[in-house]
This record gives structure tokens, sequence and C-alpha cells, in this order.
């Protein structure tokens, strides 16, 4: 489920104040007490408490904002005295396969920046750095307060980034990147349409639902510029079918979308809507160059946008128009990216 996030929490509360506790559903601890601090319930009140906040079996039980349970009826008990408790951040857009690339592309618009340099370093990647990476990256987001993160990896060896998600007790949704097209592509990224559903579809059967629901697997369509007309609507329909999200980018920046006008005819939205990858369970990440008519199927399709700040300032690829966006009842979450 995506959240909405608000923009104003980071800058709200300092490092030192927040403290952000992950409970899992499969935490080992039976029965947790975090007792004497600040909750912040974001709630449909929007409801600050002072009290304690009891946890059972990896779900919270009940908030008190009076004097908490005793402590000895718990397995574990936390002294939350000085910090502020409040729902883990939600990252709706990440590369964990990138974490170790970072300083080593810059000074590029996107196309140049992935033909260059960060497609041959993904295509360089063996299961033990990638593995490696991904560790790192998700040590990164605990830390900085984010217990969620929907994913999308290289093309081969995801298994390891899923054995990183399974061992750190992360939540994640993590897809396989699919690319079966395109100009300089690596050819160890460069796979046949069938070699991209049959590996997607293996990782789908394999980790979809795993460590009690907090692993979960998405089809993850590179962009257009990547991806085949088939394989986006073989993607589409089998996303529908097993019931799974499907993470891609679209129109992060104008070359990238002057290329997909000139393969298909159509701007990205609409090119993506056509392949049937339109609906509350897609999630397009960037959406900084859009037209009227491309927030309008949005709007009225539900899908979602993953607006990625950074990313966008440092490819210098532009500023989404999220204000209009929220007005127009579009969800807009937030993503870090690679």
């Amino acid at each position: 489920m995506l959240v909405k996030q608000s923009l104003a929490f980071r800058s709200n509360f300092s490092a030192r104040l927040v403290q952000s506790f992950a409970i899992l559903p499969d935490a080992m601890t039976d029965r947790i007490l975090i007792k004497d601090t600040t909750i912040i319930t974001l709630d449909t009140q929007n409801r600050i408490l002072q009290g304690s906040l009891v946890i059972e079996n990896g779900r919270i039980a009940s908030i008190e904002s009076i004097a908490p349970p005793s402590a000895s009826d718990f397995d574990e008990v936390i002294d939350g005295r000085g910090r502020v408790l409040l729902p883990g951040f939600v990252q709706t857009h990440i590369h964990l396969c990138q974490t170790l690339f970072r300083g080593a592309a810059d000074d590029l618009a996107l196309i140049d920046w992935l033909k260059q340099r960060v497609w041959p370093m993904e295509a360089a990647h063996t299961a033990e750095s990638l593995y490696a990476s991904a560790r790192l990256g998700i040590a990164e987001l605990i830390k900085g307060g984010t217990t969620c993160a929907l994913t999308m990896e290289t093309v081969n060896h995801t298994d390891a980034v899923f054995r990183a998600v399974e061992e750190s007790g992360f939540r994640a949704t993590v897809g396989k990147c699919m690319m079966d097209a395109g100009d300089d592509v690596p050819a160890d990224l460069n796979e046949t349409t069938e070699d991209s559903i049959t590996e997607s579809l293996r990782l789908l059967e394999r980790w979809h639902g795993q460590a009690n629901g907090r692993i979960r697997y998405c089809f993850a369509p590179r962009f257009a510029v990547s991806c085949t007309q088939e394989l986006l609507a073989r993607v589409a329909r089998l996303s529908l079918q097993h019931g799974v999200l499907v993470h891609t980018h679209a129109s992060e920046n104008r070359e990238e979308i002057a290329i997909v006008e000139k393969l298909t005819g159509k701007r990205n939205v609409h090119y993506l809507r056509t392949a049937g990858l339109a609906g509350q369970h897609i999630v397009l990440a960037h959406c900084v160059h859009l037209d009227e008519t491309e927030m309008e199927v949005l709007q009225t399709s539900g899908t979602h946008v993953s607006h990625c700040p950074s990313s966008n300032l440092k490819l210098a690829s532009g500023i989404a128009r999220v204000s209009e966006m929220l007005e127009r009842g579009i969800s807009v979450s937030l993503g870090a990216d690679g």
C-alpha cells in the first residue's frame, strides 16, 4: 500500500529527537511496550499524544495516554522518554543495486548517465557485489527512519537483493529490472522478452509473500525506451493476474520523452496506458514533464507517482508539478532514486 508522505516531517524533527522503531510482523518478541514517549499517530485527526504504545505479535495493540501497563507483563520494554515515535517513512522509488555507484556518474543528463556510467556498472555486478550494495542501502534507509521501500533492481542476480531484505528484517517490494530493447545496452543487461518474463515469474513465485508478507514482488520494466511493447503488454496482463504492482519510470527527462515519441508516436503516459499500464497498481517514478492530457490520465486512472526531487536536481531533469498533481487528487509519494 502506498502512503502519501508529508514533506514537512523530515524538517520538523531533528535527527536527535526522532527515534524510529521498526516493528515487524515476523518479530521474535511477542509483547513489547514503548513507554513514556511522544506519539505522532498520523491518524485521521493527526493526533500527537504523550503516552505509551503496546505491540503484540508484531502489531500495534493499543495506545495508552494514561499510566502504562505494568512492565512485568511484557517481553521487552523500551524507554521512550525524550524521543518521538512515529510511523516509519516509506521510500517509493529506489535502486539498491546503485548504492555503490555514488559519485561515479556526475555531470551527465539522464540518457548519457545511463548509457555511459550506470548501465555498464549494473552489468558488472556479481551476486556478491549486489548483495553488498543492497545491504548498505537497507542499513542507511533504516538509520534514516525508513522501514519500507519499493525498489527496482538491475537485470541480473535479483535473488541477492531479496536475500539482503529477508535477513535485515526490512519490509520491501522488490522488482527485477526488465530490459528487452534499446540502443547501447550492455550485453549482460540485454534480455529477450521471453527470458525477462520467465525470470520475473520465477522471482515472483520464489519471493512474493515471504517473511510473513514482509517481502513482496513487483514487475519492473525499466522504461519505455528499454522495453518492447510486447513486454509492457504482457507485464500489464501478468500484474493483474497475480495481483502485484508494476514499478517503472516515465517522463523523467525531455530527451527520453522525445525518444519515446519518435519510437511510438505517443507521449510516455499515453503510450504506457495503450500497453495497459495505467491504474491503481501502477507506480510511475518521476513524471517531471507531463502535458495536461497526461495529467488527466493519471487523475482518472488512479495511477501513482513517485516524486524524486533530489534525483531530478542532480541530473538537471526539471521540477515536477507536484502541487498541481496533489490538487487534482493524484497520489504522489516520495522517492530518492539511485
